[in-house]
Order: C-alpha cells, then structure tokens, then sequence
C-alpha cells in the first residue's frame, strides 16, 4: 500500500481539510403537557359548561437530542509533512442528521476559509 504522503503529492493536492469529532453527548430534556381550553363564555351556566368541558390535555415526554463538536484543520501540502494553516472549532449543534450536519459544516468552513482568505472565494 502507498504512503499518504506519495498519494498525495501524486494526486498534487494543494491542501488537506481534516474534521474530527471532539465532543459527543446525549441531552434529555422533559416537555411539560399543556392543557386547551376554548375562549370562555360565562353569561350563562350552559355556555360557560359547554365551553370548559371539551378541555383538552396533552401529557408531558421526554426528549433526546444529540449535540455534538468538531474541530477542523487546514493543511497545506506544501511544506513536506504539511502545514497547519488554519484551525476552528464549531460551537455546539444538533447533530439528529449527520447528512444535515456535514452539509452545513462544509459552508460555514468554507466561508471561513474564504474570510480568512486561505481559500479563493468559489465563482458562482
């Protein structure tokens, strides 16, 4: 098997994005059941009845999310062992959709990268 770094100096990468995982939790939270009541109508003993009675009660649950944080590093292949050239780590997020999640760290790191102008900015 080739080395990395022949591999990449075949494939004459300019750079290497790296993202690792450094935090990976499980928040439970209870959300309390509310009760509806229709608007009350207190003129007369049958409307304030019929209105209190058809009162609705929905129950409290549990509910999990997934919270997660990634560190992602830039290197430059053009120094032999490559280069650190640009670090960031994200803030918490919801991590439920990990397609969603990569989806919306590779916009944020690319403008990132763009502000810091260790990339060119993307023509569109």
């Amino acid at each position: 098997m080739k080395d990395l770094r022949s591999l990449v100096r075949e494939q004459k990468f300019d750079a290497i994005l790296v993202a690792r995982l450094t935090k990976a939790e499980k928040k439970t939270t209870y959300v309390p059941g509310e009760v509806y009541t229709p608007v009350v109508y207190y003129q007369t003993f049958y409307g304030y009845y019929g209105t209190v009675y058809p009162t609705v009660y929905t129950p409290g649950y549990m509910k999990t999310e997934k919270e997660a944080q990634v560190e992602v590093n830039f290197y430059s292949t053009s120094q032999p062992d490559g280069e650190l050239v640009w670090t960031g780590t994200t803030n918490t997020f919801d991590a439920s959709s990990v397609m969603k999640v990569i989806k919306k760290l590779v916009k944020v790191v690319s403008k990132e990268l763009e502000s810091a102008n260790v990339i060119e900015q993307q023509s569109k």
